[in-house]
C-alpha cells in the first residue's frame, strides 16, 4: 500500500467484518518528538489471545474467502520498516485495538496520505457505522463524529452530492486549522 491511510482503510474494513458497530481512529503527528501514533479501535467480536497473537502472521486468517490475511501484517511491516512498531490488544466479546507507531521523519515513513478521501470513504460506504476520527498535530485537535454528518443532514440522504462535498469541506477544514495538508 502506498499510504498509511490506506492501511487504516483496510483494517476498519476487517473491523465491519468483525461485527464492529463503532470504530475510533486516532492519529497522532508529533514531528518534534518524531513520531507518528495511529491507532484504530472497534467494538467487534474481538480476538481470543490465540488468533490476536497470530494476526500478525501474513500466512493466518479467519476468513474462509481466502487463505492469507494482510492488513495487519502489511501494517505491522510498514511500521517496523520506519523505526515503529505494531501492537494488537483484543478481546472476546469487547473488540479490538490496534495501535501502530512510527519514526516520523524516517526516510522509510510512507506518508499518511489521504485522510479526508479514507475517512469519506468509511462514512459513505458503512453508513450503519459509528466513527470518530480525531486528529492530532503538535498539540492542536480536530475531532469528527459520523453523528455530526447525521444530525446536520438528517434531512437528506448521505449519498446526496452535496453533503458528501460539504463533509469532505468540513474535514479539510478541520485539518487544515491544525497543519495537517487534507
Amino acid at each position: 500500500m502506498e499510504d498509511l491511510s490506506l492501511h487504516i482503510l483496510d483494517i476498519v474494513e476487517n473491523a465491519t467484518a468483525a461485527r464492529a458497530r463503532k470504530i475510533e481512529i486516532f492519529v497522532d503527528e508529533e514531528p518534534g518528538e518524531d513520531r507518528l501514533t495511529i491507532e484504530i479501535r472497534d467494538d467487534g467480536i474481538g480476538m481470543d489471545k490465540e488468533v490476536s497473537r497470530k494476526a500478525l502472521d501474513p500466512f493466518f486468517t479467519t476468513r474462509s474467502s481466502r487463505r492469507v490475511g494482510l492488513g495487519l501484517p502489511f501494517m505491522a511491516q510498514a511500521a517496523q520498516e520506519a523505526g515503529g512498531s505494531l501492537r494488537v490488544e483484543s478481546k472476546i466479546g469487547k473488540g479490538t485495538k490496534v495501535i501502530a507507531s512510527f519514526q516520523y521523519h524516517h526516510i522509510d515513513r510512507k506518508p499518511l496520505g489521504n485522510m479526508v478521501e479514507t475517512v469519506v470513504t468509511l462514512l459513505f460506504g458503512n453508513p450503519e457505522l459509528e466513527i470518530l476520527y480525531t486528529h492530532k498535530k503538535e498539540g492542536k485537535s480536530f475531532a469528527f463524529s459520523s453523528s455530526w454528518v447525521k444530525n446536520h443532514f438528517r434531512d437528506r440522504p448521505l449519498v446526496d452530492p452535496e453533503v458528501i462535498r460539504e463533509v469532505e469541506r468540513h474535514l479539510k477544514e478541520g485539518l487544515k486549522q491544525i497543519g495537517v495538508q487534507g
